[in-house]
């Protein structure tokens, strides 16, 4: 049976944390995106155009709200937007490297780069009270050295 049938599902019986904050937004973000997906799926087992018609509109405005919720992060997770740009760098550098652009040196530079990168390795350990998790700096390393 639907979880909406209960009307206090969903509620959290105090006010979260900062971290439970975020957690909380990546899970409304990760229920968007499967809307989108649930949606479109719909829209392409069905031959009736207004229904193909509406279910890609709304899909769309989950699209939008995909947005809200990672723009949210962006604001409340500070290193979320290195985090995407490290991302989107990488991509670019496939792209690039399945497009033959830039040529092989200049490809070769960029992966350089990104490998050499300081990447913290982290133990997560549970934080005290149980409130939520804390991270314990083991060392550094570089993405290049985590591969090798």
């Amino acid at each position: 049976m639907p979880e909406f049938a209960d009307p206090f599902s969903g509620m959290i019986p105090r006010k979260m944390t900062k971290e439970e904050l975020i957690r909380a937004i990546r899970l409304d973000l990760t229920a968007e995106e499967e809307a989108i997906h649930l949606y479109m799926a719909h829209a392409d087992a069905t031959d009736d155009p207004l229904a193909k018609k509406v279910l890609i509109d709304v899909a769309n405005e989950e699209r939008v709200h995909a947005g809200e919720f990672q723009r949210l992060l962006s604001i409340l997770a500070s290193d979320e937007d290195k985090f995407l740009e490290d991302g989107a760098r990488e991509v670019d550098v496939m792209q690039a490297e399945l497009s033959g652009a830039g040529g092989p040196q200049e490809e070769l530079s960029t992966q350089e780069e990104v490998l050499q990168e300081p990447v913290e390795e982290m133990e997560i350990t549970a934080g005290e009270n149980n409130t939520g998790p804390s991270k314990n700096i083991i060392g550094a390393r570089t993405i290049g050295s985590l591969i090798d």
